[in-house]
Formats: structure tokens, sequence, C-alpha cells
């Protein structure tokens, strides 16, 4: 068996798990609580983690470029202000202020993207020095409290139906379409598994491998932006603090979905799997009367167990080859 044979071995036995881990959990609380078991707590689970896989493909594109966006909640946070503020304060027409949101994402993202690549820090550093800036910044620019006054219109992203499909779900499902298409059909996609699995290799073969990196993260801003837009018609408000501590679910979903954190690996198809984990885990402890911070400390537990598998066979994958 060759090493490409080895990987993709690999990868089928990671996802069976992670399947069966989504069938055990949604047993165990359908057997505690009934409640669970509705079909209008399944849609409600979906509803709940569009959001979260939305943001979860911009992520998995960054890791699979060698890189990680702390950053992705406070993101969400200031495009859900700034939209509201367009409409509410600043007089704007409802097309305008999406399309301003979504610009102010994607300008974040290429800004993590070019100081990442043009001063060499880390991106875990530099994204989570931009997270913390952004975080201020969209409290400075709403004055700490949550915008209202938005028109109806706002709420069709959000709590919209078409048929008897929530849009946001719907958003969620062409994201994932045209993102694993992306990658798995196209040469960009290509180029980003090729900067995260060897970025010298990649450089010497004549790609612009900044480009490719500011590229990947400037998706995950308009992504993040996508959430945003998607929280906000939600919540029918924009609330500075709505994405607080959204990037730990975030990455949490993508690496249990089998994106690596070390680059050059992933697939945008199992991020539904890590998402719908993600979002099982938290509905059905909220319905079975779990605290919060038991919650806290559940999820923390499945970042690291996910986190602690994948470096555990990466080792073992690199003490193979090595023989």
């Amino acid at each position: 068996m060759n090493i490409k044979e080895k990987i993709n071995t690999k990868d089928v036995l990671r996802k069976s798990a992670v399947l069966i881990v989504l069938l055990i959990l949604i047993i165990v609380f359908s057997n505690m609580s009934p409640q669970f078991r509705t079909m209008g707590n399944l849609i409600t689970i979906l509803r709940q983690i569009s959001m979260l896989g939305v943001v979860s493909v911009g992520m998995t594109i960054v890791l699979i470029s060698g890189g990680i966006d702390l950053s992705v909640g406070s993101q969400l946070s200031i495009v859900g202000v700034v939209t509201a503020m367009g409409y509410a304060k600043w007089g704007m027409p409802p097309a305008a202020c999406i399309l301003m949101g979504l610009a102010v994402g994607s300008f974040i993202g290429f800004f993590n993207g070019f100081v990442i690549t043009k001063t060499g820090m880390p991106p875990m550093i530099a994204t989570l020095a931009m997270q913390i800036m952004i975080r201020g910044l969209g409290f400075i620019i709403c004055d700490g409290a949550s915008v209202y006054g938005l028109p109806g219109s706002f709420k069709l992203f959000g709590q919209g139906y078409i048929g008897p499909f929530p849009i946001p779900v719907l958003i969620m499902a062409v994201i994932l379409f045209l993102s694993a298409f992306m990658l798995n059909r196209t040469y960009i996609g290509r180029y980003f598994y090729a900067v995260g699995s060897n970025e010298e290799a990649t450089r010497l073969s004549g790609l612009n491998t900044n480009r490719i990196k500011m590229l990947s993260y400037a998706i995950c801003g308009f992504l993040s932006a996508v959430a945003g837009i998607i929280m906000m018609s939600r919540v029918n408000s924009g609330q500075p603090k709505a994405g607080d501590g959204f990037e730990m679910d975030v990455l949490t979903a993508c690496v249990v979905g089998g994106v690596s954190i070390s680059g050059g690996e992933g697939r945008t198809s199992h991020i539904l799997v890590g998402a719908l984990i993600m979002g099982v885990l938290s509905n059905g402890l909220v319905i079975v009367g779990v605290s919060e911070y038991w919650q806290q400390v559940a999820k923390g537990a499945v970042l690291l167990f996910a986190v602690g598998l994948d470096s555990v066979q990466r080792i073992g994958l690199k003490k193979k080859k090595a023989k």
C-alpha cells in the first residue's frame, strides 16, 4: 500500500468514525428527551448550524492553505453591526447595506492575509490581534448598544423559507457545494492544497504563494460576512457580541470534520458532519438541561480530542514514511 492509499484509507476511517459519533449523539439525546427527535427541533438544529457551516467552509480553506483565522467571530459581529447601522443610522438602502457588509468582511479577511504574508507573523498571533481590534471597533461603531429598527425584508435571510426549506440552510448547502467544486475541480483549489502541504516547493514551482494565501483569507472573510448577515437577519438587529467565542466552534467543527490544523488536508464535504456534531451536541445539552458551563467543558473536550487525534495520526504517518 503506497502513501496515497494510506492517506485515503485514513480519511475513510476517520469519516466513518465521525459519522458513528454523530449517530451515537443522536441516539443518546433522542432517548434522553423525546423533544429532541421532533421535526421542529431538527429544523432548529439545521438553522443553528447554517452560520457555523458557512464560516467553517472559509476556515477550512484557510487551514488547508496552512493558516488559521481566529478573528472570524469578531468579523461576524462587526459585519452585522455595520450592515444594521447602514440602514438604521445612515439611511442606506437594504441592498447597499448588505453589499457594504460583504465588502467589510472581505476586506478584513484580505487584510489578515496581507499582514501575515508581508510580515511573516504567525497566523495565530496576527488573527488573534485582529480579533481583539475588530471586536473593539464593533463596540465603538454602535456605542456598545445593539442596533434595532431594521425593516422586515432583512428577516428573509435568517428567518425566511423557500418551500419547506429554511433559507439559511439553503445558503449553507450552496456554499458547501461551490466550495467542494472549487477545491476538487479547479486549479485554485489545488493551489490551496499545494501551499498548505509544502509552501516552499509550491513557490519554487512558480506560483505566487502570498497571493494564494491572501485569497484564502479573503474568501474566509467574505463567508464570515455572509454568516454575519444571516445572524443579523435571524435576530433582526446588529449585535456587537453576536460572534463572541464563535471561532472556537468553527475550529472544532473543521477539525472534527477531518481538516488538519497542519495544512494541506481536508474536504469541505466533511464539514457538514463536523457542524452537525457541534449543533447536535449544543442543542441536545440545552434540551436535557445541562448548564452553559458544562456545555463549554464538553465543546473544549471535543476540540482537544479532535486535535489530539489529528496530531497522533500525523506522527504515525511520518514514522511510516521514515521507514
